[in-house]
């Protein structure tokens, strides 16, 4: 049996698509459909329901999930014991991090370690969801959550991140500068939706200030987009800062949202691994616009 054939399956079925299992393997979108027929006709079998919403494990594929895991986590155990006795300086790091931080933070800390360390080549994964890291579809997690990390991972929180109410100064001119968070409720507000509902700040918004609400967003970029182009309040942690918005008011959601740098525990003392860890957390933790 290929172990690449293995690798599509479980692209596959992590992401639902082949256009998703291609962006996830690096490959091309035809490489993923070609490789797929390709394993179902070797094994005679359907092992997805080709459906209007996407790919559908069938009962024959869901029997094959488990082993098709049980592999990759054997696998994922080499890779990372070998890698683990790597001492050099070199190699390829691969960072996932939420799109924000990708766009606005990351590139500028990592110019000075690229000079400082020409042989490790980064790799930016622009993504918040979580990937596979034991089998190294990441080695490196930038995440921030109000929850501990998973306890299969190791890692380091570097910054707490503050939240607030936010507004364009067009807005501002337009509608007045709140005081309290009492006052929100004579303005407008831009909410969420989808995932972000869940979110505790927007839990409390829901409950206080759903009225209020004019537009919704998924992403708290497109939510701070939204704020800065005059059309509402937003409430936004402290990392989504930029010049088109004021901070007006503190604003306490009930969990704090902390800024962890992950990875697994088998990696954590490869020397480039270590090296862009703890390069990242010092930017992190001495960045003072976060």
């Amino acid at each position: 049996m290929d172990w690449n054939a293995l690798k599509v399956f479980l692209a596959v079925e992590h992401t639902g698509s082949l256009a998703g299992a291609a962006r996830e393997l690096g490959v091309n979108h035809s490489t993923v459909f070609r490789r797929l027929n390709a394993f179902e006709d070797s094994l005679g079998v359907r092992l997805f329901e080709r459906l209007p919403t996407g790919y559908q494990l069938t009962p024959l594929g869901e029997e094959m999930l488990e082993l098709a895991r049980s592999i990759e986590s054997g696998f994922g155990d080499l890779d990372r014991r070998i890698a683990g006795r790597d001492v050099q300086p070199r190699g390829r790091v691969r960072i996932t991090a939420p799109n924000n931080i990708a766009y606005r933070y990351l590139p500028r800390y990592l110019a000075d370690f690229r000079t400082r360390y020409p042989d490790i080549r980064i790799e930016l994964l622009v993504s918040n969801l979580e990937l596979n890291m034991t089998n190294r579809q990441a080695d490196i997690a930038v995440r921030a959550t109000s929850s501990p990390p998973p306890e299969h991972l190791v890692g380091r929180l570097v910054k707490k991140l503050d939240w607030g109410v936010y507004a364009s100064p067009a807005y501002l001119r337009r509608w007045g500068t709140p005081r309290d968070l009492e006052v929100l409720r004579a303005h407008q507000s831009i909410g969420a939706t989808g995932g972000m509902r869940s979110l505790p700040a927007f839990v409390w918004q829901e409950s206080h200030l759903a009225e209020t609400i004019v537009a919704r967003a998924d992403d708290l970029v497109a939510m701070a987009g939204l704020a800065e182009s005059g059309q509402g309040l937003a409430l936004l942690p402290s990392d989504q800062a930029r010049e088109g918005l004021e901070s007006v008011l503190p604003f306490h959601p009930g969990k704090t949202s902390n800024l962890w740098l992950l990875t697994h525990p088998d990696l954590r003392n490869v020397e480039r691994i270590r090296l862009v860890m703890q390069h990242l957390a010092t930017e992190f933790e001495s960045d003072s616009t976060l």
